[in-house]
Order: structure tokens, then sequence, then C-alpha cells
């Protein structure tokens, strides 16, 4: 199980799953020749020898000084840097080069699993420029706990309707806090009175979100979020 979460990652990096392999029997064994790899990994020799070429090519690999026919995995550490560095300058060049276009009210999308939802309510946090609201289950809150320090370190404005203890201290000397028990699955989350993302997160493949920067749904999305905050108000006055 393990191993095959160590494939997952390095696939992640630019790898195939097959030069994952290679990649992992090279680190574990030190220097191979092309036919202990085969022998080791159970891959066809063609299909090693190929895969050791373009591991050498992504920077995941070299071949023994001397020698012509063994290889030495890169360290796991020089690899990625190296993988995220390139990542780094691509965006770099992508968000100077790429052609504009016209810009148009964004409708309902569809945003679906919970790692490309997670992803979506990280890019919204960063790019937060004044307020956020976020109504949600502790759990889910301190999940975001890094983005929302950092909210916090550039002054922006955080209220947070949740149902339990949030891990940070500074988090919560900072927050605009409203206890509601039961919140359930379901998350809320506004950023800027500008963008929106609602829905039901069980942390699965199957989980969706709407996100949506349409005016009339975010204003009555806040209003609704508003409300919720004076009936706890009321609540907490009434003891």
């Amino acid at each position: 199980m393990e191993e095959n979460l160590i494939l997952d990652k390095l696939v992640q990096f630019g790898l195939t799953r097959q030069e994952a392999n290679i990649y992992l029997c090279l680190y574990q064994n030190g220097e191979l020749t092309g036919y202990e790899v085969a022998k080791m990994t159970g891959i066809s020799r063609s299909n090693v020898y190929g895969g050791l070429s373009d591991l050498t090519d992504k920077g995941a690999a070299f071949l023994v000084q001397g020698s012509s026919n063994r290889y030495v995995a890169a360290s796991i550490e020089e690899f990625c840097d190296h993988k995220v560095k390139d990542l780094q300058n691509a965006r770099t060049y992508l968000c100077e080069h790429i052609p504009e276009v016209k810009k148009s009210s964004t409708g309902y999308i569809t945003v679906e699993g919970y790692s490309n939802i997670r992803s979506k309510m990280s890019f919204m946090l960063e790019h937060t420029g004044q307020r956020v609201y976020i109504a949600a289950k502790a759990e889910y809150v301190n999940a975001l706990e890094k983005e929302l320090l950092s909210l916090v370190k550039r002054q922006i404005k955080i209220v947070l309707i949740t149902d339990g203890e949030l891990n940070s201290t500074e988090l919560k000397e900072h927050a605009i806090l409203y206890r509601s028990e039961g919140r359930g699955n379901v998350v809320h989350l506004i950023t800027d009175s500008e963008y929106a993302l609602t829905g039901e997160i069980n942390k699965s493949k199957s989980d969706t979100c709407l996100y949506t920067a349409q005016a009339n749904f975010i204003k009555v999305f806040k209003e609704m979020l508003r409300n919720e905050m004076k009936l706890i108000e009321i609540n907490e006055e009434k003891g």
C-alpha cells in the first residue's frame, strides 16, 4: 500500500508509472544495470532501457561515471526540487504570456472531487483581498489553517461559523467566531463578496461543490450567513 502511494506521488512529479517503478528500484538498490533493473522489477529489458533514458532526461537518474550501462537514482530532494523549479518557471511564463481573453462573468461551475475542491478553496483564500466568510465544521476549518493564518498576517477580516475548537490560538484570537453545533459536511465559503463556493464534502472523489461569481447569488448567500450569525447571537443572549 505504501509503495503504491509513493509511486502515485512520483507520477505527480511527471514520471510515468513505469518510470516511477524503475526510479524506486534504483533508489532502493543503488547502482544498477538495465538488466538488473529488469530482473528486479519484471519490466522488459527494452522498456527498462527506454525508461532509464527518460529518467536521465528528466533529472531523476544519472549514468555512473566511467560506466556505459550502470545507473543511479537522483536523490528524491534533488529531483523534486528541480521539478518544482521547472513548474514555477513555467507558471511565471504562462502568467506573463498567455493570450488575453474577453472577461465574462463566471456562471455556475461544478468542482468535482475533494482534491480539486480543496485546491479551489486554497486558491480563493490566497487571492482574498479584504474579507472571507467560512461556515463549516471545525475539522474543515482546521484543514485550511495555513491559508487562514496567511490571511491573519495580511490583516484580512475572517468570519468563521463552526462547531468545534480551532487548533490555532492565533486564528482564534484574530477571527470573528460564531459557534453553531451540528454543521455536518456542508461547507460555505465567500471571499471579498465576489466569489462563493458551497457544497457537501466527504473527502472523496464523488464530492461536488458549486463555485460562482454571480453577484445576485452571492448577495443572497451572504444574507443567509448573516441571518445565521444573527440567530446565533440571539441564542447566546438568551443563554
